[in-house]
């Protein structure tokens, strides 16, 4: 499969906030990183507050919009080992989701579980890994230990 020179981004008017579509320079993956050929992006707070002059993105982060994606990887960087071209994939992107193709870490690509569409896969990746993150890995949360969830209705 050869990649294309260029992709297809949503733009943000900085005066007026509307989208539009533009083309842009197709990125490479870094060693660490795949190549999405995209899907499916999901809509989460931070990119309705980005187009809104109100969050600006991260440092060293793209500043398209769109934090999580599903699709096919397309290329691999030369440090993946976990994915290859053609699998089908969710993924927490730094930035730069909402457009036909994106790069995300390869470490924070998920595979897309067993009956869940491509839509709905695009969802999971900006909660679970939120979730995960502070429960399991700042919390350390164990076997057998509560957990109280706490406001439960909110986005995450």
């Amino acid at each position: 499969m050869t990649t294309p020179a260029t992709r297809r981004i949503v733009s943000v008017n900085k005066d007026d906030h509307s989208l539009s579509i533009s083309t842009e320079a197709m990125p490479s993956p870094a060693a660490n990183e795949v190549l999405i050929k995209v899907a499916a992006a999901g809509i989460n707070r931070p990119d309705l507050m980005q187009r809104y002059g109100l969050y600006p993105a991260p440092a060293g982060a793209s500043p398209v919009l769109g934090l999580e994606v599903s699709g096919e990887v397309i290329a691999i960087g030369s440090e993946v080992s976990r994915w290859k071209v053609g699998d089908m994939i969710c993924a927490l992107c730094n930035g730069g989701g909402y457009a036909d193709h994106t790069v995300a870490p390869a470490s924070q690509c998920l595979p897309i579980p067993q009956g869940i569409t491509l839509q709905n896969a695009a969802a999971l990746p900006e909660t679970l890994f939120t979730v995960w993150h502070n429960v399991f890995q700042r919390c350390n949360l164990k076997a057998g230990e509560n957990f109280l969830v706490h406001g439960g209705s909110s986005g995450i």
